[in-house]
């Protein structure tokens, strides 16, 4: 009897410290925006100690896939244990994790061709500097890095190639859209935009196709940004990714290349994350 409550007694005095390691998320948050002329909504995981601390964070945008909304990585990605994890075992740094949703009114994470609904945009003009204001996040380039799934790994892509000079790291996994042939390209903004010309959907193609974005890297970007490419072995995108890989040697982009066991699902994803954690980790403790 002594024993069990001693037991208890040790319990009891542990448990706020078991408690203060854990990271907390909150999934239904919003902003305003003026580009997109509604709330968008976004989730954040806090580190544990985000609320004990004074200090600044560095900061990991994390995008969803397509039919999933900002809360797919925290359903069903499991950010937080994982993120809460890596930063015990010291594989990660203590984090704040962005997760916007890019599903609200239209899908996706890019300019529309028409110019109706800005999604870009919206992301650097408006939600990068809302969280930067709103959260103690460092703002320096090497404190801000980019991951997604899918459309995000797609989004990742083509972020990180648009503007090198934000983010230290970038890690696109399973990656879809923006990595598109031509053809293949037109024929999917042919249904959707039918009055655009071929010209028109070329320009656009041009802007937003992560094999061209490459192939027009001019040679001393080649290094800007830390590359974390992975994509499982039975994903029907497997072979876009390969010839990413194999177009960034070409370039001569340094790069993490990655074909796991898996398909295109969560377990592939939620394997993929804690090294994903680890790998941006490196790039914001740099000097």
């Amino acid at each position: 009897m002594k024993t069990t409550s001693l037991l208890a007694l040790l319990l009891l005095l542990l448990s706020p410290f078991v408690q203060a390691q854990t990271g907390k998320v909150f999934d239904n948050l919003s902003l305003p925006s003026k580009i997109l002329k509604m709330d968008r909504k976004y989730s954040i995981y806090l580190p544990a100690d985000y609320e004990t601390s004074n200090r600044r964070y560095p900061v990991l945008y994390l995008l969803h896939g397509a039919g999933d909304d900002q809360t797919g990585w925290i359903q069903f990605g499991e950010v937080n244990p994982i993120a809460d994890k890596a930063i015990a075992e010291g594989k990660s740094t203590p984090m704040i994790i962005v997760m916007p949703d890019a599903k609200t009114g239209k899908m996706g994470y890019f300019n529309t061709i028409d110019g109706n609904f800005n999604y870009e945009d919206f992301f650097f003009q408006e939600l990068i500097p809302f969280i930067e204001k709103t959260y103690r996040v460092h703002t320096e380039k090497r404190f801000r890095a980019i991951a997604g799934l899918s459309m995000g790994g797609g989004g990742t892509i083509i972020y990180a190639l648009h503007h090198p000079e934000l983010f230290s790291s970038a890690c696109p996994l399973s990656a879809g859209n923006g990595l598109q042939e031509f053809d293949a390209f037109k024929g999917m903004y042919a249904k959707t935009y039918p009055t655009f010309t071929e010209e028109q959907v070329r320009t656009y193609y041009y802007k937003y196709n992560g094999f061209e974005l490459v192939n027009s890297l001019p040679n001393d970007q080649t290094k800007a940004v830390r590359w974390y490419v992975d994509c499982g072995d039975d994903d029907s995108r497997s072979e876009t990714n390969s010839k990413l890989h194999a177009l960034m040697n070409k370039k001569g982009i340094p790069h993490e290349f990655r074909i796991g066991d898996g398909g295109h699902t969560w377990s592939y994803w939620r394997n993929s994350l804690p090294e994903v954690l680890s790998f941006v980790s490196q790039g914001f403790h740099q000097f």
